[in-house]
């Protein structure tokens, strides 16, 4: 994630089996409940919490995206849980950063907390209601993994939407040029940056989907580029 503060974990050597490790926490849950005001229109968290247009956040680390029964979620997190989305701290915090990024139909109207320490401090905030498992940094699901950012260079490359036709035809054999969504998300009129963005996560593995990890990871950032702006620019009624 980029420049999100990297965790330590500094145990003392004492010679005693059993000792007790200590831990960096993921940032200042004060300071994240202080961010929490713009999460709460439509999120509770706490001992009473109950969904409201968004589901509660009690438990959030390690849950499956779209678990919680009874709750009606958007078709594109439904599809992200389906294919094994699981909140943890580095998908809490991709989805924090961008959520169209990493669940592209999702209805969260949020637009994303671009600052990577006012990010952590409300991972940190929200990680005291999740008592499951052991707040260590280090330990699944709240291990940080050290991805790499887009650069700024790979963010500015201007894409041939020509080149993308080209490159499309592998897309359309699921992604319907018309826009259709029947059960396979569209991907027309997509903003460029937006397309950008969720193929470098499934080259990254942080988008679950197996198949798009295997196909994205095929792709150079021209290509990607290449894409996006092919189909950005496609006309629904093609």
């Amino acid at each position: 994630m980029g420049g999100f503060a990297k965790l330590c974990f500094a145990a003392l050597a004492l010679g005693l089996s059993g000792a007790v490790a200590a831990v960096e926490r993921i940032g200042d849950a004060e300071s994240g409940a202080e961010l929490w005001t713009q999460c709460k229109g439509c999120h509770q968290i706490g001992p009473d919490a109950t969904n409201r247009i968004g589901p509660h956040l009690n438990g959030i680390f390690g849950r499956q995206a779209a678990a919680i029964d009874g709750f009606s979620y958007s078709k594109s997190m439904q599809r992200a849980g389906n294919d094994g989305l699981t909140w943890t701290l580095q998908t809490l915090d991709a989805y924090i950063h961008n959520p169209k990024a990493l669940v592209s139909g999702t209805r969260m109207s949020f637009r994303g907390l671009k600052d990577d320490q006012q990010r952590a401090d409300l991972l940190a905030f929200l990680r005291d209601f999740s008592d499951n498992p052991a707040n260590i940094p280090e330990a699944a699901p709240t291990a940080i993994r050290d991805l790499p950012d887009l650069s700024d260079e790979i963010l500015a490359i201007r894409g041939d939407p020509d080149y993308g036709e080209y490159l499309s035809s592998e897309c359309t054999t699921c992604h319907q040029r018309d826009g259709s969504d029947q059960g396979i998300p569209s991907i027309t009129l997509w903003p460029e940056e937006d397309f950008v963005l969720a193929m470098h996560a499934y080259k990254e593995k942080l988008r679950p989907h197996p198949v798009m990890q295997m196909m994205a990871g095929r792709l150079s950032n021209d290509e990607i580029a290449a894409l996006a702006a092919y189909f950005g620019a496609l006309s629904d009624e093609e």
